[in-house]
C-alpha cells in the first residue's frame, strides 16, 4: 500500500448497457487507484471500456448505462475522512453535480463539439464559478481572466470575449483545460486530449498539464491510447482489453518489463525512426486483405513513363479575403495559404507533407483535387502519353480527369453517408462515370472489399455498424473503384488506434506495392510518415522550408522548424524523454523562433531553395553557404 493517499479508488467496477434481452457488460471487474498528484494513465483500444470507466467516475454514463456491481470511492483532499461511493449516486442528483466540474473536472477529445458555439469563451468558464461559488462578476470575471493567462493565452481579455471557432485546436484544448480547472479539482480526467492536435501543440499541452498538476497538486487520470504521452507522462499505467485490466504497475515496470502479449502487441504495433528498411509493423490482428482480386483489374502504364513525374507543381499560390473588425469598422485582410509552392511527385512514390495545423497541407491538396482555384501557378498531370494542364480542364475533359486523382479523408465518419449501404457507397463513383455494367460494378464492389480486408456480407450494412479502422478501410475501397493513379491521403490515420493504424498502413504500403499506386501522404505524425514515405516535404506558413529522401530527413534535419518537429515526437520508450521546456518555449512555427539564415524578414524573395545534395533541398537565404548548412 502507497503512503501517498489516494484521491480515486475503483474497485471490482462492472458496468453493463442494457439491451433487449439484457445487460450486455463492457467493464468486467476493474479495479486501480490514482493517487494524490500522481498521473495514472488508462491505456487500450477503442471499444475496450476506458472512456465507459471515466463516465462512470464523473456521474455520465448514458441513461441505459447500468453499474452492475463495485466501488468507485473518491476522497476529495478537503474533507479526507469522508470518501464517497460515486457509483451509488443519484445520476444528475445534487450530491454528483456538486462534485462534478467544481472537485472533479475533464477534458474531452474532441473541443469543437464539447464547446458551445455560440457563447464566448469566457462566458463558458464563468459558468463553472457560477455553479459552485458565490462571488461578484467582477471578480468571477478577474479569476477567469487569471486562468486563461494560466493555461497560456497571450491576451486574456482578448480571449475572454472570443468565440471557440476563431481559435485554433491547440487553443481551444486550453480553453477546455482553463473550464476543468477553474475550480481547482482534486481530479482531472483527460479522455484522449491530444489525439488530434500536432506534435509540437500536444507537447505545449502535456507541459502545461504537467505545470498546472504541480501547482494545483491534483491528481490526473489520463485515457490514451498513445503510448508515445504515456511514457512521458504517466506514474502508473492501467492496461484494458475487453473491458478487462490485462496489466498494471509502474511507467517503469510496464515499458522496460511488459509482461501480457497483449501490451508487447501495442508496443510493436508502433512506428518508430528505429524501424529497418522493409520491416513491417505488426497488427494485433490480420486485416484479412486480398489484393488479387484486384491486380488484374489494374491498368498497365504506358511504357517509358516511369522517368517523368506524375504531377508536377510550379510557383503555386493561394490567398484568402477575410473580414474582421466591428460593423462600422469592417476591414479585409488577405491570407496566403500556399505561397509559391513547387515539387514533384514521381510514378509509384510515396511523398509525405508535414506541418502543424494552418500550414497550407489541406488547402494545397484541394489545389491539386481542383477543388480550389489558385491565384497563380501550375498544376500538370503526365499520363504517360502526353502532359495535361490540370488548372485549364473544363467540363467533360475535367470530368474525365477527377477519376485519376482521389482522396482518402481524415475522418471516415463525416465522409461515409450514413443513409447509403456499404455497397452504393462503393459503387457510386462506377455509376456516377458509367463504369462497367451493373453486373461488373457489384463484382467489382466485391473484390474492393476483399482487398481491403472486409466481408463481403458487410455490403448491405451502414456505415454507423462499423468500427473507425473498418470506416476508414471502406473509404480506401471507395479511393480504388475507379483505378486513380494519385491518391491523395490527408492524415488518413490520425483519429485510429496504434493497432488498427498498423493494419491501416500496411495495407496501404501493400495496395502501392502490388498496383503500382502514387501516394501524397499528408500527417502531423512524423513517425507514420517515416514508416510510409519515399520522400517527405516540410511545410510552414504556405512554404516548404525542406524536403528530402525519407532517411536524408530524419538523420539530418536541417532547418529549425524541422528540428523543431523532430524534438517534439514523443517516444514509447522512457530513456528519450520529452523536454518539454524546451518545446514549450514558443511555438516550431514561428520564424523568430528560427536560425537567421532560414529568415526572410518579411520579405519573401529574401529566401530561397538551396540544394543540398541527394536530393536534399532547404529554404534558406542563398548568402548562407551549403557547408555552413549542413553543419548547422
Amino acid at each position: 500500500m502507497s503512503a501517498t493517499p489516494d484521491i480515486l479508488r475503483v474497485e471490482d467496477l462492472r458496468v453493463g448497457f442494457a439491451m433487449q434481452g439484457g445487460a450486455a457488460e463492457v467493464v468486467k471487474g476493474v479495479s486501480f487507484r490514482v493517487p494524490a498528484g500522481k498521473t495514472v494513465a488508462l491505456v487500450g483500444e477503442s471499444g475496450s471500456g476506458k472512456t465507459v470507466i471515466s463516465q462512470t467516475v464523473m456521474g455520465l454514463l448514458p441513461r441505459n448505462g447500468l453499474v452492475l456491481g463495485g466501488r468507485v470511492l473518491f476522497t476529495d483532499p478537503k474533507t479526507p475522512d469522508a470518501p464517497v461511493d460515486l457509483a451509488t449516486l443519484v445520476r444528475d442528483g445534487p450530491e454528483i453535480r456538486a462534485l462534478r466540474g467544481s472537485r472533479m473536472g475533464m477534458i474531452f477529445q474532441e473541443p469543437m463539439s464539447s464547446l458551445s458555439p455560440v457563447h464566448t469563451i469566457g462566458n463558458q468558464i464563468r459558468e463553472n464559478l457560477i455553479l459552485h461559488r458565490q462571488t461578484s462578476r467582477e471578480s468571477m470575471r478577474d479569476e477567469v481572466r487569471h486562468m486563461l493567462k494560466l493555461v497560456g493565452f497571450k491576451d486574456p481579455a482578448r480571449a475572454y470575449g472570443m468565440y471557440p471557432f476563431e481559435l485554433s485546436g491547440g487553443l481551444r484544448q486550453r480553453a477546455m483545460l482553463a473550464m476543468a480547472l477553474i475550480c481547482r479539482p482534486a481530479l482531472l480526467i483527460a479522455d484522449e486530449p491530444t489525439t488530434a492536435l500536432d506534435v509540437t501543440i500536444q507537447a505545449q499541452v502535456l507541459n502545461l498539464m504537467r505545470d498546472l498538476q504541480a501547482e494545483l497538486g491534483m491528481a490526473i487520470l489520463l485515457i490514451t491510447h498513445d503510448l508515445g504521452v504515456v511514457a512521458n507522462m504517466a506514474d502508473e499505467v492501467v492496461v484494458v482489453y475487453h473491458g478487462e485490466i490485462t496489466e498494471a504497475g509502474t511507467a517503469s515496470d510496464l515499458f522496460r518489463r511488459p509482461g501480457h502479449p497483449y501490451l508487447k502487441a501495442l508496443l510493436k504495433a508502433l512506428p518508430s525512426f528505429d524501424m529497418k528498411p522493409g520491416e513491417r509493423l505488426v497488427a494485433l490482428r490480420d486485416s484479412g486483405a486480398d489484393l488479387h482480386a484486384l491486380v488484374p483489374l489494374r491498368k498497365a502504364g504506358p511504357a517509358g513513363a516511369q522517368d517523368a513525374p506524375l504531377l508536377s507543381i510550379r510557383n503555386l499560390r493561394k490567398s484568402f479575403t477575410i473580414k474582421s473588425g466591428g460593423f462600422l469598422t469592417s476591414r479585409r485582410d488577405s491570407v496566403v495559404a500556399v505561397d509559391d509552392v513547387s515539387f514533384d511527385i514521381r510514378r509509384g512514390e510515396c511523398l509525405g507533407l508535414v506541418g502543424e495545423s494552418g500550414c497550407g497541407k489541406t488547402s494545397l491538396s484541394k489545389l491539386m483535387m481542383r477543388a480550389m482555384t489558385p491565384d497563380r501557378g501550375s498544376v500538370t498531370f503526365n499520363d504517360g502519353t502526353r502532359e495535361i494542364d490540370v488548372l485549364k480542364l473544363k467540363g467533360a475533359a475535367l470530368r474525365d480527369f477527377r477519376p485519376r486523382v482521389q482522396m482518402i479523408f481524415q475522418d471516415p465518419v463525416s465522409s461515409l453517408s450514413p443513409r447509403m449501404t456499404v455497397m452504393n457507397i462503393i459503387r457510386e463513383p462506377l455509376e456516377i462515370h458509367g463504369v462497367g455494367t451493373p453486373k461488373e460494378r457489384t463484382e467489382r464492389v466485391g473484390a474492393l472489399m476483399a482487398a481491403v480486408g472486409l466481408d463481403r456480407r458487410f455490403l448491405n450494412r451502414y456505415p454507423h455498424s462499423f468500427s473507425g479502422g473498418q470506416r476508414q478501410r471502406i473509404s480506401i475501397a471507395r479511393t480504388l473503384a475507379m483505378n486513380p493513379d494519385l491518391i491523395i491521403c490527408d492524415e488518413p490515420v490520425s483519429a485510429l488506434d496504434v493497432s488498427v493504424q498498423a493494419q491501416v498502413l500496411n495495407l496501404l504500403k501493400d495496395l502501392k506495392r502490388e498496383l503500382g499506386l502514387t501516394y501524397l501522404f499528408i500527417s502531423h505524425n512524423l513517425a507514420v510518415v517515416d514508416y510510409i514515405a519515399d520522400r517527405i516535404a516540410v511545410l510552414a506558413h504556405g512554404r516548404i522550408v525542406e524536403i528530402a529522401p525519407r532517411h536524408l530527413l530524419f538523420s539530418r534535419p536541417v532547418h529549425s522548424y524541422t528540428q523543431a518537429l523532430m524534438r517534439a515526437v514523443p517516444y514509447p520508450d522512457l530513456d528519450r524523454p520529452l523536454d518539454l521546456r524546451l518545446i514549450a518555449g514558443g511555438s516550431a512555427s514561428d520564424p523568430a523562433n528560427w536560425a537567421p539564415e532560414f529568415r526572410d524578414e518579411g520579405d519573401p524573395a529574401s529566401v530561397g531553395p538551396i540544394d543540398l545534395g541527394d536530393g536534399h533541398v532547404v529554404l534558406a537565404r542563398p548568402s548562407v553557404g551549403r557547408r555552413e548548412l549542413l553543419a548547422s
